[in-house]
């Protein structure tokens, strides 16, 4: 069980806040798009997010943000006494101490998914779709790169979190 690990370090604290604060810009400029706020876009770009935007299309942005800022939350779990027991509003498991497998299972996958997607993003796609013409270029383009380039870190970070909590649990599981 996971319930006995030693405190987590200092580093490893402020890198899971660092993975949580992660996805907070990009969820912002999503949520300004998603309200019709401008943002740099133009011509077939700017009609077609126009056409959903504010409307479905902002649903669908909030919606994205808010997991994505759940689930970069979650990586606090893997420092704090919250994370090594299941919450107690869910049937049957509430208040149960959770294994190390059950965080360290999730967490891992995450980690290598979150950072395959946003590093092959900003190794491809990204270039690619910034230099459309109807993209958002100069100060807006500088904006939504910036708002964007955290999420690199975002899988390294929980990375670095999940070994440190995985070994913790193992040193717990020794004792």
């Amino acid at each position: 069980m996971s319930e006995n690990l030693e405190p987590a370090p200092r580093w490893a604290v402020r890198a899971a806040q660092a993975a949580a604060w992660s996805v907070v810009p990009s969820g912002l400029w999503r949520v300004a798009l998603g309200v019709g706020l401008p943002v740099g876009f133009h011509g077939d770009l700017e009609r077609m997010f126009g056409r959903w935007m504010p409307g479905w299309g902002t649903v669908y942005v909030l919606a994205l943000s808010a997991l994505a800022e759940a689930l970069a939350f979650l990586t606090l779990g893997l420092v704090r006494p919250w994370g090594r027991r299941v919450p107690r509003w869910v049937p049957g498991f509430g208040g149960r101490a959770l294994p190390a497998w059950g965080a360290l299972v999730p967490a891992g996958l995450g980690a290598l998914g979150v950072t395959a997607v946003t590093w092959s993003a900003a190794m491809g796609p990204w270039q690619h779709n910034m230099s459309d013409p109807d993209s958002p270029h100069g100060l807006a383009g500088a904006v939504m790169t910036l708002c964007y380039l955290p999420l690199v870190a975002w899988g390294p970070l929980l990375a670095a979190v999940t070994i440190d909590h995985a070994r913790r649990a193992r040193l717990a599981a020794r004792a």
